[in-house]
């Protein structure tokens, strides 16, 4: 896999490992990451989901009305 070198404001980094009870920084901003990336999953399969339930509601043919 291949790595990179980014530079982070050390306070900023040092909060994440605070709330993330993790001791590297390195570790800390991986499961940032890792977490960011799950959680753009999700929001993609529930918005695909959303979308393929409305399509399904606009091809049902409608009784008429009055």
């Amino acid at each position: 896999m291949a790595k990179i070198n980014i530079s982070l404001d050390a306070e900023l980094v040092v909060e994440v490992m605070v709330l993330a009870g993790i001791g590297s920084p390195q570790d800390a901003v991986e499961a940032v990451v890792r977490d960011y990336v799950v959680r753009g999953h999700r929001t993609e399969a529930r918005t695909e989901l959303k979308g393929q339930n409305l399509r399904e509601i606009d091809v049902t043919p409608q009784e008429p009305q009055g």
